[in-house]
């Protein structure tokens, strides 16, 4: 056999094994049809095992874990009288709802194609990969953002530049979701796992203080690595491998390279300079003295109790429908403020399919929750996990491998970390493990399946990203897309944070204890 043929060998079968999970991704039902299915299996599930007694106790409580019968009288009941509630208090619905007033304005408006152009005319075309990956990490500083900006301008971005777009929008999923713990900013998700950790740690010494941070330095430069992988498998396995899926969406308002008018040149800047404005008026009221902005209690801005943080879609909506205004009436694309409420209209209308998803979603999760078959599951697995009683090393790779596989299940970072926190964290420091490295491995575990889990709330919404420009996509095609993400993230991300232990660099900044790095 030739080198060539050598090389290409491995791609074949790989290409070969992603087109079979395509296959059998795609003959599931429609996403909406799948959650109410698995909704009708919850039902059914814990109808069967309500009556079994189970030996795992709630972490939390300490009370044995029951699971309830959500086909009882008292439980249909329930359900049908808060099927509303649960749709409207359902949280990417209004994240994704309320963004996509001002993302539809900024985008009918012309505002987002010329940022566009202009971005292509600066960015050199083989660097287009990583620097939307290192921006969709970026964006989880402002939570959930990134799936409703960064995601669907990759793949505007790469259709823009002549390359297909649901490469665009898959290496933007895997930066936004796969890097979810990979950021070199501090956001709001640091503090809010580092605050189960310490209760976790505390059931062990009472007296131990973690700080925010304590996994800042790993999570920073694991940005490299994310960026990294995700640059090699855009460009070398999926782009290629999509040659073969037909644009056949409605590519009506997609932007076309060429040149940008001076008409349209005056009027972005004038909204880039409202927008910067706006954001500086925001730093300042954000970081003077007893700022409005701050949780109340601690001063924090970054907690998630600060209104700063519980305004960030409202923010969003500003920082779009503000600019896409002032650029619309400039450049002649609107005339009157109807022109504005119809791009609102439009972009709503493109939601329809999603929230019919979203309806489903809501109801599947809320099922699920109540039946406590998630806790039960993480339980048990991180029970079983414990019994092996494995060295350091391995049982950090397990805890990465566990957590994968619950996330698959139960998608909330913090709910998980709540129940998982207090079994492995106390039984690490037992053997000389810092709970920094134990969250760490947390990080890592919840971060690299997120992208091939159809649970996930905001994956019905990825799915009918990628529709827009191939009408075919399903499940299968976005699992089979991201599969090699996620095997790789899991893989080398997780030897990653081996090696970087093992080395005895600090995970983040330490508080109050000292526990060996090596054990």
């Amino acid at each position: 056999m030739s080198d060539s043929n050598q090389q290409q060998a491995p791609r074949t079968l790989l290409n070969r094994l992603l087109d079979k999970v395509e296959k059998v991704g795609n003959k599931l039902p429609d996403p909406a049809m799948m959650f109410f299915g698995l909704l009708i299996i919850v039902w059914i599930t814990s109808f069967f095992l309500s009556g079994v007694e189970f030996d795992a106790t709630h972490p939390l409580t300490g009370d044995t874990i029951v699971v309830n019968n959500l086909l009882s009288g008292t439980a249909l009941a329930d359900f049908l009288a808060n099927i509303v509630p649960t749709f409207m208090g359902f949280a990417p619905l209004g994240v994704v709802l309320v963004a996509m007033l001002g993302v539809g304005v900024a985008e009918k408006s012309g505002f987002i194609n010329v940022a566009i152009k202009l971005m292509l005319n600066v960015t050199p075309k083989m660097l287009l990969t990583p620097v939307l990956i290192l921006v969709a990490i970026v964006s989880h500083t402002a939570v959930d953002a990134g799936y409703v900006l960064v995601i669907p301008l990759g793949g505007v971005i790469f259709y823009a530049a002549g390359r297909h777009p649901l490469a665009g929008i898959a290496a933007a999923f895997a930066g936004v979701s796969g890097g979810f713990s990979a950021n070199f900013v501090p956001s709001a998700i640091d503090p809010l796992l580092q605050g189960f950790t310490q209760t976790a740690a505390q059931l062990y010494d009472p007296e131990i203080q973690l700080n925010p941070l304590n996994n800042y330095y790993f999570t920073a430069i694991s940005s490299i690595l994310v960026v990294a992988i995700g640059w090699f498998l855009t460009d070398k396995v999926i782009e290629p491998r999509l040659q073969s899926a037909k644009l056949d969406g409605d590519q009506e308002d997609m932007p076309e390279l060429g040149d940008v008018t001076s008409r349209d040149r005056r009027a972005f800047y004038t909204s880039v300079l409202a927008m910067v404005v706006g954001i500086g008026l925001l730093s300042w009221a954000a970081l003077i003295e007893n700022s409005p902005l701050a949780d109340p209690e601690t001063g924090e801005l970054a907690s998630f109790s600060a209104p700063l943080m519980a305004s960030i879609v409202p923010l969003i909506f500003l920082l779009f429908v503000i600019p896409g205004i002032i650029h619309g009436f400039m450049a002649g694309t609107f005339n009157n403020s109807k022109d504005v409420v119809k791009a609102m209209t439009e972009s709503m209308e493109g939601m329809a399919y999603y929230m019919v998803m979203a309806f489903f979603c809501a109801l599947f999760i809320k099922s699920f929750g109540d039946s406590q078959l998630g806790i039960l599951l993480s339980v048990e697995g991180a029970d079983l996990l414990r019994s092996w009683e494995l060295s350091g090393g391995l049982t950090i790779v397990g805890i990465i491998i566990l957590v994968g596989f619950i996330n698959l299940f139960v998608g909330s970072a913090s709910a998980k970390w709540a129940l998982i926190a207090p079994i492995f964290v106390p039984m690490l420091m037992q053997l000389g493990y810092s709970p920094d490295l134990t969250q760490a491995a947390y990080r890592v575990g919840d971060s690299s399946t997120n992208i091939i889990t159809p649970l996930l709330p905001y994956f019905p919404l990825i799915v009918l990203y990628c529709q827009r420009y191939v009408k075919g996509t399903g499940i299968g095609t976005l699992v089979s897309m991201m599969l090699p993400y996620s095997v790789c993230l899991l893989i080398l991300w997780s030897i990653f944070l081996v090696v970087y232990w093992t080395l005895g660099i600090p995970l983040g900044i330490q508080a109050s204890y000292s526990y060996p790095v090596v054990g």
